[in-house]
């Protein structure tokens, strides 16, 4: 088992690397060229700048058993094919039962974006200690269930 990280911007780095690390399970971050990362535990892969270059470059490293930090709804739908797990840096666990809406619910926010009007959708609240307390416990979990699956 191995924990890589779609590390572009993602708020939880540093948990990942301290549950990580207590457990001796291996880190990689992926980063494309616009993004710094320096780590004293994980290895760090940098990606050529392009559209969904990291995005690719983690599915085509990811393998069964694996857990995968990402917020893009996409690639936790690839890396689920894969027998992998995935989960948001809000804590929420993409499993083959919550997939398809959370595509789905991507889908029509997209949709509207786009729309004329001035019926525009807010980014994301700041976050919080709450939110990195909520997501080091539900990540703990998943590790433990993954390790439990495939033996750590």
């Amino acid at each position: 088992m191995r924990i890589l990280v779609d590390a572009d911007a993602c708020p939880v780095i540093r948990i990942v690397e301290q549950a990580a690390k207590e457990k001796n399970i291996p880190v990689l971050l992926l980063c494309d060229t616009n993004h710094v990362l320096n780590s004293e535990y994980s290895e760090v892969k940098v990606i050529g700048a392009g559209s969904d270059a990291v995005d690719l470059a983690l599915v085509n490293q990811c393998q069964k058993g694996d857990i995968v930090v990402t917020q893009d709804y996409g690639v936790a739908a690839m890396i689920l094919g894969k027998g992998a797990y995935g989960i948001h840096q809000s804590g929420k666990w993409y499993t083959d039962q919550n997939i398809d809406q959370m595509l789905m619910e991507r889908h029509l926010a997209k949709k509207a974006r786009m729309g004329k009007g001035k019926h525009h959708l807010k980014g994301p609240a700041k976050r919080t200690e709450e939110d990195d307390l909520r997501f080091a416990e539900s990540f703990e979990r998943l590790i433990l269930e993954a390790g439990e699956e495939f033996k750590v």
